[in-house]
This record gives structure tokens, C-alpha cells and sequence, in this order.
């Protein structure tokens, strides 16, 4: 990479400035409490990403650890307080086998590339 392809920040007010809300989850019951939970939040974040609310959502983990531990959930939301409604409503929170924190997350760069091939409708996401 030559130094011409890395330039100073010059357009900083073109950046996306998308505001979303991070939840961030945490378990505070036996793994097999948290189990009997999962169609239903399942159901729930399908649910959410239907509607457009969910920008993504998926299980975090360490790098030597499996990925029963925390969760994140990307919303869109118009305030903290509708960020906690959606988050209160999760099954996982409303039967209190999880916990939650959530952050307003403003996202200015970075980048998406979906593929459409038109003879099989096949789409990639990258």
C-alpha cells in the first residue's frame, strides 16, 4: 500500500452517522434455564428482523471459549427508552434468565457487498 492510498480525514461530515443500539446480554441463570428460552427468543428476534428493527444480532465469545456466554443485539431505535422496551420484550430478559446493558452505537464507516446471481437467485453476503 503506497501512501497515497491512505489520505487525512477530510470529508468527516459525510460519514454515515447511522445511530443504532447495541444491547449487550448477559446469562444470570443455569445454562439449562437459559435453554428452555431459545425457540421463544428465537421467535422474537426473527420477529425483529422482519419488521426492521434488528440490524444484527448474534452470540459473543472469547477466543478459547464457545459461545454460550454473552450475546449482542443491534436495533434500530429512536431513543434509549424504546432501545429498553424492545430489549425488556426479548423472552431471554422478560423471564430474567439474561440481563442486559445497552449502548447507542453511532456507525460512521465501513462497508457491505451483496451478491445476486440472477440465473439461480443465489445471494451472498460478504
Amino acid at each position: 500500500m503506497s501512501d497515497k492510498s491512505i489520505s487525512p480525514v477530510t470529508n468527516a461530515d459525510k460519514f454515515l452517522k447511522k445511530t443504532f443500539y447495541v444491547v449487550f446480554t448477559r446469562p444470570v441463570a443455569p445454562w439449562e434455564d437459559i435453554a428452555k428460552v431459545i425457540p421463544e427468543h428465537l421467535a422474537y428476534q426473527v420477529d425483529l428482523e422482519r419488521r426492521g428493527i434488528m440490524f444484527g444480532a448474534g452470540p459473543l465469545s472469547a477466543e478459547s471459549a464457545e459461545p454460550r456466554g454473552r450475546g449482542m443485539v443491534i436495533i434500530r431505535a429512536s431513543s434509549f427508552e424504546e432501545a429498553r422496551a424492545i430489549a425488556d420484550a426479548d423472552p431471554m430478559h422478560r423471564t430474567g434468565v439474561r440481563s442486559y446493558t445497552i449502548d447507542r452505537w453511532t456507525m460512521n464507516e465501513g462497508t457491505v457487498t451483496v451478491r445476486i446471481t440472477y440465473s439461480d437467485q443465489r445471494m451472498v453476503l460478504e
